[in-house]
């Protein structure tokens, strides 16, 4: 089993890739968390060049609250990341966590349903880009 899905965007910008991105999870009820850009990120840390790279932790408040209520220590693996990375043809690849795979660490039977249902709203997401 995988643990992501993705979709490759040719002819946009990866700002636009971004933008277009968060747009597509909002439709699906996810939020943007946490934006974590690798690219500026290793430069500054390691003065290192790297490939435009961001990290958009996604969040559905009402999966996200009833997977708590559920599994207290869930959160170690919220939110779902998603990536938007730049390819070295220039093309953009979007990519998202699969939770159903996530989840398969945890053993708790009562998450399968929200993982599927949170996996398929992620697809769609990504699927529409």
């Amino acid at each position: 089993m995988d643990y992501y899905f993705s979709t490759t965007l040719n002819d946009v910008s990866f700002e636009k890739a971004v933008e277009k991105t968060t747009e597509a999870l909002k439709e699906e009820g996810f939020g943007i968390l946490t934006e974590i850009d690798i690219k500026a990120t290793l430069k500054q840390k390691l003065d290192v060049h790297f490939p435009n790279y961001k990290i958009l932790g996604a969040c559905n408040p009402p999966f996200a609250h009833k997977a708590l209520q559920i599994e207290n220590k869930i959160g170690t693996m919220l939110p779902c990341n998603v990536i938007v990375r730049e390819n070295d043809d220039s093309s953009i690849e979007v990519a998202a966590v699969d939770p159903v795979a996530s989840m398969m660490g945890v053993k708790n039977e009562a998450l399968a349903g929200i993982a599927e249902e949170v996996r398929d709203k992620l697809k769609r997401a990504v699927n529409s880009l």
